[in-house]
């Protein structure tokens, strides 16, 4: 990605709106300040953006000042026209040296995995050149592999993307932001536990004061006993497996609740929005 830098006139670093300050990579902004930077929050439509305003005061706080929200799985999305006209403001208003005569722009885009940087591209090649998608995506991190040949988005102007994998620090800086990103599905689920995940998923619901799981998975109340809600999922969705118990005399079988699964179902319909809009951060 360094490599690839002096052609580049842009940045443009995707990132989970629902964290919009845990876990972005601090090696980003190290080595591509270089270069004009633009900061996307992705998958809005997942996020309570009622602070909206107390966001992007919090990141200009940190120097971060061209922020644009985008949902760019949806097919018409307003914010992802504004991207062009503001990344050729953000390029002109600073000089471009090396690359001063080149009529055409080339952008490159960066993030933790799994934040949609790939749809990014399948969006604005959908929205400015009607045109299908060029990366391949999926609801889970590393489907992008290879820092990719570039891919055009624009016709006028002339503009090209990098595609880039998702790259995590080496270092989380802390549980809670491990946590948060692993909610996200920026860290693969097993890496984790799916039971640990649901259960941080259930403590920042009820700190939220997000109860809408309660009536999804029929409960009596919100609790913040894991093991009591996945029990009811598992009920519920018929996730239960059949296991051989040994007893004095002789085995039997009894049938359980399936734990994983009614964990791994409980996340996943935290992040497709079932559960609510939500902000972690």
């Amino acid at each position: 990605m360094r490599a690839s830098l002096k052609s580049v006139d842009c940045v443009i670093e995707i990132h989970d709106a629902r964290i919009p300050f845990s876990g972005r990579n601090p090696a980003f902004q190290e080595t591509l300040d270089v270069r004009p930077h633009l900061l996307i929050l992705n998958k809005m439509d997942l996020s309570d953006l009622s602070n909206k305003q107390r966001i992007l005061k919090k990141l200009e706080k940190n120097g971060v000042r061209n922020v644009l929200f985008t949902d760019c799985l949806k097919q018409r999305d307003d914010n992802i026209k504004k991207l062009v006209p503001l990344v050729v403001e953000i390029i002109e208003s600073q000089p471009r040296f090396n690359r001063d005569e080149n009529t055409n722009y080339c952008l490159m885009v960066i993030g933790v995995p799994n934040v949609g940087k790939s749809s990014l591209i399948n969006s604005l090649r959908r929205t400015n050149l009607k045109k299908g998608r060029a990366s391949r995506v999926g609801g889970e991190p590393g489907i992008t592999k290879a820092v990719l040949t570039k891919i055009q988005v624009c016709e006028r102007p002339i503009m090209h993307l990098l595609d880039t994998p998702g790259v995590l620090p080496p270092k989380i800086e802390s549980v809670e932001t491990g946590m948060k990103l692993a909610l996200c599905g920026t860290i693969l689920d097993h890496l984790v536990g799916e039971d640990i995940i649901a259960d941080y998923l259930l403590y920042s619901l009820n700190r939220l004061g997000k109860f809408s799981y309660v009536e999804k998975y029929d409960l009596q109340e919100p609790s913040d006993d894991i093991q009591h809600v996945l029990k009811r999922i598992a009920v519920k969705l018929g996730k239960t497996q059949r296991v051989k118990a040994i007893t004095g005399v002789g085995n039997i079988t009894i049938t359980v609740p399936n734990y994983t699964a009614a964990a791994y179902d409980f996340i996943r319909a935290f992040r497709k929005g079932e559960l609510g809009q939500v902000m972690l951060d």
